[in-house]
């Protein structure tokens, strides 16, 4: 007697929808360990896709020079790193002479002392901003395509002009409905013209991309009006195909002129795609501990899986026994046993991956800020892990239930 796969797998789901209450309870840790996998892999993936856009719009060519690592506005800094010396602008023109796969550095400063400060016109204002100031060369280096107007010029950077290009968040928020190119606003004391409005920025941070609530000014003018500001960030932009060349020569030309000894730089030089490697490394350490925490319910739930299916043989040793009678080998005994624990954990893995898809779209749609996209190799990892749980799990009952003397089974009460 033999019983063909789809025999088996019918066996199967009405020996689960027999037993549908404790078979629910038996593959509740898988779920939520499907669950944990599923979400954090989405989280995760919709995180990575909006930085990684975020910057495409620096430049494939371009690197990035700052005092310290991390933010370039010095916020949250690491203690031992703000020892180090200033970045003095004076450094973009050494680079440009002393480089020769340097085609141009932009500059953009930071400054100090606006905390608290309020961005205002008539009927409206905010704290939801941020200042800076930057070369009419940066803008070039890293062109942002423009909703409205135009981009400051160097004769207006030479003469400290009032003049801003501002983000469309922020353009929005203290001019809704309007084109804000010509109006005037307040920040920190000074009237500044506005000449253009940015497109919104491509990516973001959990949703939020900061350079749509900026206020970008010439960087002469930052350096006026918040004299004490020394936190400098340039842009290098290399000759095509020659980034690992310009930031080799950039990083000597640095050494020198900050007499720092080798291998002990007091300075960061990154790019787009370092930065997204280091943020690759971040999320691959939370993506192991959710898989950590995962398997702690996928193994309570295989274990599970294990014991129902040790009560299982037990319930049923007499029709083990009579289909031992009937020429069933122990072939066919395994894979009947073992079809039903992979079916129970299947079906476990299949409800994990429903409910982490229903619950990675909810959270889409109650919190835009955070980005979500749910990765297929994460669903059929998910998928196979389930199944891989019922084989694992399964074998011991299916083996016990082959080795059964088919007398000894007819016997059983």
């Amino acid at each position: 007697m033999t019983l063909n796969p789809i025999e088996n797998v019918k066996m199967a789901m009405d020996s689960v929808w027999s037993n549908r209450f404790r078979s629910a309870l038996t593959i509740l840790g898988i779920v939520i360990g499907i669950m944990t996998v599923v979400v954090v892999a989405s989280l995760m993936t919709g995180l990575r896709a909006g930085i990684v856009a975020f910057f495409e719009d620096f430049g494939p060519d371009n690197i990035f020079l700052a005092r310290v690592s991390g933010d370039p506005s010095e916020q949250n800094v690491r203690p031992k790193e703000m020892k180090r010396k200033q970045i003095d602008p004076a450094y973009a023109e050494q680079i440009k002479r002393y480089s020769r796969s340097v085609i141009d550095v932009g500059l953009q400063l930071f400054p100090r002392g606006l905390r608290n400060a309020t961005v205002k016109v008539p009927g409206f204002e905010t704290e939801n901003f941020n200042y800076s100031g930057a070369s009419a060369v940066q803008l070039q280096i890293a062109p942002r395509e423009l909703k409205y107007g135009r981009i400051f010029s160097q004769e207006e950077e030479g003469r400290a002009a009032h003049v801003a290009v501002i983000g469309s968040v922020l353009a929005d928020a203290l001019y809704p409905g309007e084109n804000p190119v010509g109006r005037t606003f307040q920040v920190a004391g000074a009237e500044y013209l506005v000449i253009g409005v940015f497109a919104l920025a491509k990516g973001s941070f959990f949703g939020e991309n900061q350079l749509d609530s900026q206020i970008l000014v010439p960087d002469t003018t930052c350096k006026m009006r918040f004299p004490a500001s020394n936190t400098w960030f340039l842009t290098i932009r290399a000759k095509p195909g020659m980034r690992e060349q310009a930031i080799e020569e950039s990083r000597a030309i640095l050494r020198k002129i900050r007499r720092t000894p080798p291998g002990d730089d007091d300075f960061a030089l990154s790019t787009a795609d370092s930065i997204i490697e280091n943020f690759d490394k971040i999320t691959g350490a939370i993506l192991i501990g959710g898989i950590a925490l995962s398997s702690m319910g996928l193994l309570v739930g295989g274990i599970g899986v294990m014991n129902i299916m040790l009560v299982s043989v037990t319930e049923r040793t007499r029709e083990i026994g009579v289909r031992k009678a009937l020429g069933a080998r122990r072939f066919d005994i395994v894979g009947q046993f073992l079809t039903e624990a992979v079916t129970l954990s299947g079906m476990g893995g299949i409800i994990g991956i429903v409910i982490s898809v229903a619950m990675v779209m909810l959270i889409g749609a109650l919190l835009p800020a955070l980005p979500s996209k749910v990765p297929p190799m994460a669903v059929v990892a998910g998928f196979c892990v389930s199944v891989a749980i019922g084989v694992f799990f399964g074998v011991w009952p299916a083996m016990k239930a082959a080795k059964l003397d088919p007398v000894d089974a007819l016997r059983y009460e």
